[in-house]
């Protein structure tokens, strides 16, 4: 365990939800370390007023873990500004009190902000680097432009902000909703289900992301820098949503193959889901991080299941 430079505090800004609440509850949070859960009752980052009154505290070396953000990709599409607004000018209003109090921003983005990649040779096929998001990238989801113009606007109020990208993160348990709860909720109602096989991404269990970014919190107290850095964090290998459909079935004991593939046509939504969005972890490992497990053990885990290991 990394040794921070103590007493410190790290505050986790959206506590209640998904990822914040499997922050809270990591195993992997260092010693000495006092950390305060704000929730959305606690501070409304949207605003600069309530940003500074619930960080009055914040101290030079503190940590502040931004796991906040409006994910309903489909709503986003008609709630534009109630998206920009917590995912854009709520990272902007963290970042300038980080940046006034000498404190550390870690803040959590998306594979969104890479919208449907292409290259020279066509569709894109290879894990995607935090330098393939070109200067001029235009992301074809609201939800996607909401969290590139937060990563840029926390950038420009804190240079040393952390950017941290993930993607189709699950927690696999009630009474969080996700696609892997959804699955077996669905395995038991139904002989049959179809779902997208043409989408392919990086499974991302919440509480191995917690404990990841709970060690880059570490990293940061102990007195190491990571200064603008952008990374990417998701559980190894990849996957179709068939494919993770079809690995929840197995763990379940039911015949993955009453899970049906289809194609994206076969299945509009209302935003336009990247074709591929598979994250590299090199960026991951070059920060001295520990890489995230694959994510077929993850699944297991989550779902109470022995590891292959």
């Amino acid at each position: 365990m990394v040794r921070v430079n103590s007493p410190s505090t790290v505050y986790v800004i959206g506590a209640a939800g998904q990822l914040g609440t499997a922050l809270l509850a990591s195993r992997a949070v260092p010693a000495d370390v006092r950390i305060v859960g704000l929730r959305s009752s606690d501070i409304d980052i949207t605003s600069n007023a309530s940003v500074r009154s619930a960080l009055a505290d914040l101290r030079d070396g503190d940590v502040v873990v931004n796991a906040a953000a409006f994910t309903d990709v489909d709503g986003a599409e008609t709630s534009r500004d109630v998206a920009y607004a917590v995912n854009a000018d709520g990272p902007a209003n963290l970042a300038a009190a980080t940046a006034a109090a000498r404190a550390h921003l870690i803040h959590v983005s998306t594979d969104y902000v890479f919208g449907r990649p292409t290259s020279e040779h066509g569709p894109w096929a290879s894990p995607l680097e935090p330098s393939d998001l070109r200067g001029d990238a235009q992301p074809d989801t609201v939800y996607g432009a909401s969290k590139l113009a937060g990563e840029r606007a926390m950038a420009a109020a804190d240079p040393n902000g952390v950017v941290v990208r993930t993607a189709w993160v699950f927690t696999g348990r009630p009474p969080v909703r996700d696609f892997v709860t959804t699955m077996c909720r669905l395995e038991g109602e139904r002989d049959e289900i179809t779902v997208v096989d043409d989408q392919r991404g990086s499974p991302t269990y919440a509480p191995d992301l917690a404990d990841g970014l709970w060690e880059l919190a570490a990293s940061m107290l102990a007195g190491r820098s990571h200064g603008g850095s952008v990374v990417h964090a998701t559980n190894a290998g990849e996957a179709t949503w068939c494919d993770l459909a079809r690995a929840v079935f197995t763990i379940l004991g039911a015949d993955p193959e009453r899970v049906k593939p289809c194609s994206t046509e076969q299945f509009p939504r209302p935003a336009p889901r990247p074709p591929y969005s598979v994250l590299s972890a090199k960026s991951w490992k070059q920060e001295g991080l520990t890489p995230l497990r694959d994510w077929p053990d993850a699944l297991r885990d989550a779902l109470g299941a022995p590891t292959s290991g």
